[in-house]
């Protein structure tokens, strides 16, 4: 919005000039949303807790000691994420750029169904929530909507032919497969799969939301790249013309995350529930497909892969053996079984999620 004011009198005003560069609107974009969760964070985090009585269920086959070290906390924190972000991102993106929309487009369609999941989550004081199959027709719907905007904006911005539906193969240069109709299918799995890994993973204090700040951090810097020709051609990667303005969600991702962060440390105040671990992961994902890095994706978000494949090994394993793989899934939950105080398995998975985002960031420039 502040750029699309601004913008115009560049010209004629120094300051304003500021506004047309990406890097300035997004450390404003970064700001604004933190300043938001920093302010807005306790007055929410009392409402929720006064609205929701007993706060989250916590599940009693589950790990003994949530039972009673998280018993009452309040749920639905990602609504403070969310609003840090759409404010952070409404106010200085470039509001002409489709790609801000269809980023956001996915990040409040995931956050209305992780609300419904919340909201009946504690309404009925049960873990149970929204029904899976109704869950996730929501979720490919909307990442079906996504996924043919982002492809049709592709086009309309003059890629080349041909990549709108290509996969670009990490750590070969110019190597892009065109797989044609199967994309759209493929796109609303990254998707989809990213929202889900996300809220696997969100089970312990801060376990999730620095990994998706790294994450945001790192695509952020890729639709960066991606969007500048010279940048591309530098480092010989395919140029997507409008993919730059993700920066500023990335940003603004950021900056909630870190304001979020900060009612959510070990002990939590609030979990951010599925209306924040669903939207965020959504969003992951949808940057992903835009800016055609879908396989960099489940390097740099290899933790949230990790976490999902836990569960889907341990529901196979037991359905087909009797027999379970780990102690506990997801995976995290196994370490806790092990021992592990959750400090020390937090702050493992983070330095993990820096070590595969550095190895994401490494695909730039080795292809």
């Amino acid at each position: 919005m502040l750029y699309l004011l601004f913008a115009p009198l560049a010209e004629d005003l120094q300051l304003a000039n500021l506004f047309r560069y990406i890097t300035f609107r997004t450390g404003g974009a970064l700001m604004t949303a933190m300043l938001i969760a920093f302010i807005f964070g306790k007055p929410m985090i009392g409402w929720l807790r006064r609205k929701q009585g007993k706060g989250q269920p916590i599940r009693a086959e589950g790990i003994e000691r949530h039972v009673v070290e998280k018993a009452g906390t309040p749920t639905m924190g990602g609504f403070l994420i969310l609003l840090g972000v759409m404010v952070g991102t409404l106010l200085w993106a470039d509001l002409s750029n489709p790609y801000v929309w269809i980023v956001i487009f996915v990040t409040a369609g995931f956050g209305v169904i992780g609300f419904i999941d919340d909201y009946l989550k504690v309404t009925k004081q049960t873990t149970a929530g929204f029904g899976g199959r109704f869950k996730l027709v929501g979720e490919f719907a909307i990442a079906l909507v996504a996924v043919i905007w982002a492809t049709h904006t592709a086009r309309a911005l003059g890629v080349d032919a041909g990549v709108e539906t290509s996969i670009a193969v990490p750590f070969f240069k110019d190597l892009m497969i065109n797989i044609g109709p199967l994309f759209f299918v493929f796109g609303c799995i990254v998707i989809v799969g990213s929202g889900n890994a996300v809220n696997m993973t969100d089970g312990l204090d801060g376990l999730a939301i620095v990994p998706v700040m790294i994450a945001a951090a790192t695509f952020g810097v890729i639709a960066y790249v991606v969007g500048r020709v010279d940048f591309a051609e530098y480092l010989q990667v395919h140029y997507t013309a409008g993919a730059g303005e993700i920066l500023i969600f990335c940003g603004a991702l950021i900056g909630a995350g870190i304001g979020f962060l900060w009612w959510n440390a070990p002990p939590a105040m609030v979990f951010m529930g599925d209306t924040g671990s669903l939207s965020l992961g959504g969003a992951l994902g949808t940057i992903a497909v835009a800016i055609k890095h879908e396989l960099v994706l489940a390097i740099v978000g290899g933790l949230f892969v990790l976490e999902l494949v836990s569960v889907m090994v341990q529901v196979a394993s037991f359905k087909l053996t009797g027999k379970r793989v780990f102690r506990m899934a997801p995976i995290h939950h196994h370490f806790e079984k092990k021992g592990w105080a959750e400090p020390t398995i937090v702050i493992r998975f983070w330095i993990i999620a820096v070590i595969l985002a550095l190895i994401g960031l490494a695909t730039l420039k080795l292809r």
